[in-house]
């Protein structure tokens, strides 16, 4: 007999016809008794709202999926840390946790065992060829560097003068620089140097207003600068000028440029 769409069979099952015209009907067993005492059936209408939401229920599990198991919501995600729901920071352990709760819950619907088997595949597999080849971080081996000791330290004694304090200075040791670029003598850029001494202590006194301060500061990073531009010159830094005195001169430039720096930021 039918009633409202529903075939009761001599079993006492409901046949459901599937949605769609060319689906196939989907059959479970009698949730509810629809016989009343005279023979008559009462109908689906007429039931209780549980019996309706009972029945809804099993009629939208079975037609998720043929078997009625869950089907994994993000199956079709293509980053492997979103599909298994943890972030690109998560430990092997996090990992590992995430793959057995998702693998427990649809362990009914292989599409998505497969998918969360390979999401937990490819990032373990990043995972590895970082460990093997780790990456460099620039950023925060920079910013070890600029907050270690020794750093702070040589920082600590340097401050920034005004901008018309930086022009003033830059354009004395420019103007140094090109002498010495442009006028080249036998005997190298002696006179150049001995004023870039002179300037040198001229600007860290009209800083410091301390006359024994400028001189030690001075004759020490004259002494210094000179020392390191020779070093670069010889193992690092060739000649920038070809010549007899090319050499000479590349070793002044580099030392016009450490002088600008402890005459102009030198506290």
């Amino acid at each position: 007999m039918t009633l409202s769409g529903l075939t009761v069979g001599p079993s006492k099952c409901f046949l459901i016809p599937a949605r769609g015209a060319n689906s196939l009907s989907v059959e479970f067993p009698a949730l509810i008794s629809i016989a009343r005492r005279k023979g008559k059936f009462r109908s689906l209408h007429g039931g209780s709202r549980h019996q309706a939401l009972v029945i809804r229920s099993a009629m939208d599990a079975s037609y998720g999926d043929p078997t009625g198991s869950t089907i994994f919501p993000r199956i079709n995600v293509r980053d492997p840390y979103k599909r298994l729901g943890i972030s690109k920071e998560a430990s092997e352990d996090e990992i590992q946790a995430a793959r057995n709760f998702l693998v427990q819950k649809y362990a009914g619907h292989k599409p998505s065992l497969d998918a969360i088997e390979s999401a937990h595949d490819k990032i373990i597999m990043q995972k590895f060829y970082e460990r093997k080849n780790p990456k460099i971080d620039v950023k925060k081996k920079v910013r070890e560097v600029t907050q270690s000791r020794a750093v702070q330290a040589v920082m600590s004694r340097f401050q920034t003068p005004s901008s018309k304090f930086i022009i003033k200075t830059a354009t004395a040791f420019l103007v140094l620089g090109l002498l010495t670029v442009l006028f080249p003598t036998e005997e190298g850029p002696t006179l150049q140097v001995a004023i870039s001494l002179i300037a040198t202590v001229y600007f860290i006194h009209d800083r410091l207003k301390s006359k024994l301060r400028a001189f030690l500061y001075g004759a020490g990073a004259f002494i210094l600068s000179w020392l390191l531009g020779t070093f670069l010159m010889v193992s690092i830094i060739p000649p920038l000028f070809k010549g007899l005195r090319g050499f000479e001169v590349t070793t002044s430039l580099i030392t016009y440029v450490l002088l600008w720096v402890s005459s102009t930021y030198l506290k």
